[in-house]
């Protein structure tokens, strides 16, 4: 049986991995899947995590809880740089890795301070405009423009599940584990480059051309998902699916 954890990206939820899940399940229909909840998200806030690595931990223990020790971890942007601090605090609760879009973190803490003066700009859009000033504006971006031609019904689901987030919510996301707030795991490359492939979309510039360079500074593999954006879990979840059975049956 095969054994996966995905993790969403920023304004994203479980359920932005429901076109990805129905794809693999018709190649492996005994898939068990676990998609926790981020902070600000809809995660439990009785104790809330206010730092990166503790955000890491409580996943952690969430997937430990959830009985999903063994699988292979998944993660998409911002679900990718928790998923690299899942492997650097918690490596052995995981077969392998398939990181979607990711970051590793800035290089210089000179880097991290203006990353975090940027996130802070859109918490004062999400406390000046609400959420949805905030998301006319975040979803404007040039990194979704690939998006912007999918089909009428795929876009209102994604909008439906960010319509659901709360202002306060994603402010407190981006203030606890926005890049600014993380740590540099380029390391954690290094050390577990057999464990660990790097996928993204073709079209999705910026983050094509840091995958090209962190797999050769680290040795990772990276496939590149030909006319796919940022965000090939919404833009191509049959091509994702198909990619990701090859990557979970190398790691198994």
């Amino acid at each position: 049986m095969t054994c996966l954890v995905l993790v969403h990206g920023f304004t994203g939820s479980p359920a932005s991995f429901e076109d990805l899940l129905g794809c693999l399940r018709r190649r492996q229909p005994r898939l068990r899947a676990f998609c926790p909840t981020l902070l600000g998200h809809g995660a439990p806030t009785d104790s809330p995590p206010v730092r990166f690595e503790q955000e890491v931990d409580r996943l952690a223990g969430e997937i430990r809880e959830a009985g999903f020790v063994g699988a292979h971890l998944c993660g998409y942007s911002l679900g990718a740089r928790l998923s690299l601090g899942l492997l650097a605090r918690h490596a052995r609760l995981f077969s392998g890795a398939s990181l979607i879009g990711l970051h590793p973190g800035l290089a210089s803490a000179a880097e991290r301070a203006a990353r975090v003066g940027s996130d802070e700009r859109w918490c004062q859009l999400l406390a000046r405009e609400g959420l949805q000033g905030f998301l006319r504006a975040w979803q404007a971006q040039a990194l979704f423009e690939t998006q912007r031609q999918l089909p009428t019904d795929q876009l209102a689901r994604q909008q439906a599940i960010r319509d659901r987030h709360s202002a306060e919510g994603l402010m407190r996301s981006l203030r606890v584990v926005g890049l600014g707030q993380m740590p540099d795991l380029r390391a954690v490359l290094l050390s577990q480059p057999l464990r660990v492939r790097l996928l993204v979309g073709q079209l999705d510039a910026k983050f094509a051309a840091l995958a090209q360079q962190l797999a050769s500074l680290t040795g990772v593999g990276c496939e590149s998902l030909a006319g796919v954006g940022h965000n090939p879990l919404l833009e191509a979840p049959e091509l994702l699916a198909h990619v990701l059975t090859r990557a979970i049956e190398v790691s198994a």
